[in-house]
């Protein structure tokens, strides 16, 4: 199914078994992303079609979530390090260990109060690191076996989904909790985006829906064309519509703001894993292909 004309191209990350995951543009107007598998953070720059990769000092880091901070540093997870990571621009890492052991870091964003904001999934917590490396952890309010992922910010507080509570949350500055029940059971809600209209959007791996919720905590569901297509990132593009990685389905999908499909595209390579969806400053959009070892890219006419 398609309403447009649109191309994927992709590109072979040097590293074997690199398997990235979450990917930002950075400062420098170069795509940052988590290589997963081979314990590093990569640079692609989309104008060189050029790699560059940082090896972390531990060799099964495992990083997943990363963020641009404040300080106009790259910001990271190091989910079996359970460490916070820190690159500058030029390659520069800094290590930050969590108070918590095995605390399973993972989501990631620069909150509104210029400090960087992180989940803890394996103790369903959310953590905020200083630009000083200073670490406090949140927990009061969050129900037990939430499994925090992904953060994003709107109204001056970070939200983010509970894959094991089937909830999305919201953290004020100051570690004031509120949950929001989702109406489909067991949705697993993972990535999500803020969208200019105030609302935030999310993906439903296991009910094969993106999700809705307003500025009020309402929560609206919007089902997907194809069946079992395992949902796994989601981004706002340049037109503001919303535009999804189908893990399963192995495609790449559109959705208009009032929940109508506009169309599915399969990406080249079979089985590759689409993960992580990111939209530029720009309007280009840039996805991860975990199991591929590859960075996608959308091009519309």
């Amino acid at each position: 199914m398609s309403t447009s004309r649109l191309a994927i191209r992709e590109h072979r990350i040097p590293s074997a078994d690199s398997k990235p995951y979450i990917a930002i543009e950075g400062p420098d107007g170069a795509l940052w992303f988590c290589e997963n598998g081979a314990s590093a953070i990569g640079r692609f720059d989309p104008d060189r079609q050029t790699f560059a990769e940082f090896a972390l000092p531990a060799r099964t880091a495992m990083p997943v979530g990363i963020a641009a901070g404040a300080d106009g540093n790259l910001w990271f997870t190091e989910k079996s390090a359970n460490r916070i990571g820190r690159i500058t621009p030029s390659g520069a890492i800094t290590e930050f260990h969590l108070p918590s052991p095995n605390a399973g870091p993972d989501g990631i964003a620069l909150g509104p109060d210029g400090n960087v904001w992180f989940s803890e999934t394996e103790i369903s917590k959310i953590g905020r690191i200083a630009p000083d490396g200073e670490i406090t952890e949140f927990g009061d309010g969050i129900s037990w076996g939430a499994r925090p992922l992904s953060l994003v910010v709107r109204d001056g507080a970070l939200w983010f989904s509970e894959a094991g509570g089937n909830r999305i949350g919201r953290i004020t500055a100051d570690g004031a909790v509120t949950e929001f029940p989702i109406p489909s059971r067991d949705s697993q809600p993972r990535a999500m985006a803020a969208h200019p209209d105030g609302s935030i959007w999310f993906v439903e791996t296991s009910t094969n829906a993106l999700g809705r919720i307003d500025r009020d905590g309402r929560i609206t569901e919007h089902k997907v064309p194809t069946p079992n297509a395992s949902l796994r990132g989601v981004a706002v593009g340049a037109d503001g519509d919303l535009w999804y990685t189908a893990n399963a389905a192995n495609t790449i999908g559109r959705m208009a703001p009032d929940g109508i499909a506009r169309g599915e595209y399969d990406i080249p390579t079979p089985l590759s894993g689409a993960r992580c969806i990111t939209a530029f400053a720009d309007g280009r959009l840039f996805f991860t292909q975990y199991d591929a070892g590859l960075i996608g890219e959308v091009v519309i006419d």
